[in-house]
C-alpha cells in the first residue's frame, strides 16, 4: 500500500478518538467538564461509556502507530518514533483504565508527557510552527490547571492538549497524502 494512503490513518486515528469520546460523553449524563477527567468515561464499572471510550482509545492508538511507523517515518524519522510511543501509551490508558488506580495514573501521565515530547521533536525536526504552538498550548493548559487559574475538571487540559497535538498530526498526514506518489515513497 502506498504511503500516501497510509497517511490517511494520521487523520482517521485522531478523529476516531474524538468520535468515540463524543459517543461516550453523550452516553454519560453524569459527565461534567467541570468535575471529571476524560478517563472517568473509561472506568470499567461504567459500562454505558467504558466500551466506547476504551475501544476508541485503543483503535486510535493503533491507527496512529501504523501511520507513525509507515508514512510519517519516511518524512520525520524521530517524530515517528516519539509519536508511535505516545500512541502506545494511549492504548495503555484504555487497557489500564481507572479501575487500575495508580497504574492508570502513570500511563496517563506518560501519554500526555510523550505527546509534548512528540510535539517538540516534530517542531525541531520539521521546523514546524504548528508543532511548537501545540506544545505551548498544551503546556499552558496544564500549567493553568495545576495552578488553579481556572476551575474545571482535568478533562479540560486533557482535551486542549490532545487537540493541539492532534492538529499537527493530522496536518502532517494531509501533507504526506497530498505529495505526488514518487515523493511520498
Amino acid at each position: 500500500m502506498e504511503d500516501r494512503w497510509l497517511a490517511l490513518l494520521g487523520v482517521i486515528g485522531p478523529l476516531a478518538a474524538y468520535a468515540f469520546v463524543g459517543v461516550s460523553i453523550l452516553s454519560a449524563p453524569w459527565f461534567s467538564w467541570m468535575k471529571n477527567a476524560l478517563s472517568d468515561l473509561g472506568h470499567a464499572l461504567r459500562r454505558e461509556t467504558a466500551v466506547y471510550y476504551n475501544f476508541g482509545l485503543a483503535l486510535s492508538g493503533f491507527l496512529i502507530i501504523v501511520y507513525a511507523i509507515t508514512a510519517l517515518r519516511k518524512h520525520a524519522k524521530y517524530t515517528s518514533l516519539c509519536l508511535a510511543g505516545s500512541a502506545f501509551f494511549l492504548q495503555l490508558v484504555a487497557v489500564f483504565d481507572e479501575i487500575y488506580g495508580r497504574l492508570h495514573g502513570i500511563v496517563s501521565i506518560l501519554f500526555f508527557v510523550s505527546l509534548g515530547v512528540a510535539a517538540l521533536v516534530y517542531t525541531v525536526e520539521k521546523r514546524s510552527v504548528l508543532g511548537g504552538a501545540s506544545f505551548v498550548i498544551g503546556s499552558v493548559a496544564w500549567a493553568l490547571y495545576e495552578f488553579d487559574v481556572y476551575e474545571a475538571g482535568v478533562a479540560v487540559p486533557e482535551i486542549i492538549s490532545a487537540t493541539a497535538v492532534a492538529l499537527w498530526i493530522m496536518l502532517s498526514a494531509i501533507r504526506i497524502y497530498k505529495m505526488p506518489p514518487q515523493e511520498s515513497k
